[in-house]
């Protein structure tokens, strides 16, 4: 199918956790072309943080809040009366998880349940989708990648709470939008990388960190592999999905967005092409953790079903996403215009 971001103009679209990295990438790209963008969030995690840095602020309707609180968040949501629904809004960070099982849970689950609960008791919505992760699927550890009919049942709190968040949303699909009053989809999407991503425990934040400070890049699973992608190739994904079950709710269903086989590669061999973009004496070491939380060594996805039914493919392999990630980091540590930075990678990624 033809997917354009024109599509977006003058629509109101309502974005959970717009002031995290997905989202102020997704946000970025629909002020572009003139949507009508209001975001639910809580403060942007951390200090630095790319909602600040991207010019957003100003530019759409920013609320602040807990997407726990049901009132709240209804308020806003009633408001906004939006016809675009991309629910980003996320505890995402697997090791936080197993310090605060309880707050993943809240989060993840009976957020999805209260947006869901706003959609349900209103009649503007007309494309939903609710953004989850690869990690939903029961890991057997195999070589092959997870088909969207794979049971769902992550190990982690994290994982396994987007599993949940996964069931909410078809339940409330069948209860309650039965016969397509109103589209929803789930999109399960791999490890992303890109400029502006700050958080902790993620390889290529540390990574960024690790060259603005003049120290070594310290690897704490090198030999687990991922499914690593840039950023906005899951963003732009999402929009061509909620614009494709716009037109023809038929569409809407459940979808892998992952890189291409050759892409998903071990963290160490990431940090090697991190390395050898950056340049200079960039290096790195193996610092293994003893009795680290367990997470999953390998984990590949099966993106045939949203090739097949959009004719959707990635456009970055991963050396290309690295060097957009390091051509943003470095901006940014020079003082750069990041908004500018933002442009010209989204428009090089819609000509490509």
């Amino acid at each position: 199918m033809t997917f354009s971001l024109d599509f977006f103009r003058g629509r109101r679209v309502f974005v959970t956790g717009h002031t995290g990295f997905k989202g102020s990438w997704m946000c970025r790209a629909l002020l572009g072309v003139g949507a009508e963008v209001t975001g639910y969030s809580l403060p942007a995690p951390t200090e630095p943080n790319l909602f600040s840095i991207a010019g957003l602020e100003g530019r759409m309707t920013s609320v602040i809040g807990d997407i726990r609180d049901f009132a709240m968040l209804k308020e806003a949501f009633d408001r906004a009366q939006p016809e675009i629904v991309i629910h980003l809004a996320a505890q995402p960070i697997v090791r936080d998880s197993y310090k605060d099982p309880r707050y993943t849970y809240e989060t993840n689950v009976m957020g999805t349940v209260n947006l869901l609960e706003c959609e349900r008791l209103s009649s503007c919505v007309k494309s939903f989708l609710n953004v989850t992760t690869d990690k939903v699927y029961h890991n057997n550890e195999w070589c092959w990648g997870y088909r969207e009919n794979e049971p769902l049942d992550g190990f982690d709190p994290y994982s396994n709470s987007k599993s949940c968040s996964e069931l909410v949303t078809h339940s409330y699909k069948s209860s309650f939008f039965a016969g397509g009053t109103l589209p929803i989809s789930t999109a399960r999407a791999g490890n992303v990388i890109g400029g502006g991503d700050f958080a902790n425990d993620r390889i290529i934040p540390d990574c960024v960190r690790a060259q603005q400070a003049g120290r070594v890049i310290g690897v704490r699973n090198p030999f687990s592999t991922r499914p690593y992608q840039h950023v906005l190739e899951p963003v732009m994904a999402y929009l061509m999905i909620v614009q494709a079950q716009w037109k023809n709710p038929s569409l809407a269903g459940w979808y892998n967005v992952g890189p291409d086989d050759c892409d998903c590669v071990t963290t160490g061999q990431l940090v090697d092409l991190f390395c050898e973009t950056w340049g200079g004496d960039a290096r790195w070491e193996n610092q293994a953790e003893q009795n680290a939380p367990h997470e999953a060594n390998y984990l590949k996805l099966d993106c045939t079903k949203i090739k097949t039914t959009f004719g959707w493919s990635p456009r970055w392999h991963i050396a290309e996403a690295v060097e957009k990630t390091c051509a943003w980091a470095k901006v940014w540590l020079a003082g750069g215009d990041i908004p500018a930075e933002m442009d010209r990678e989204i428009a090089g990624y819609l000509e490509k």
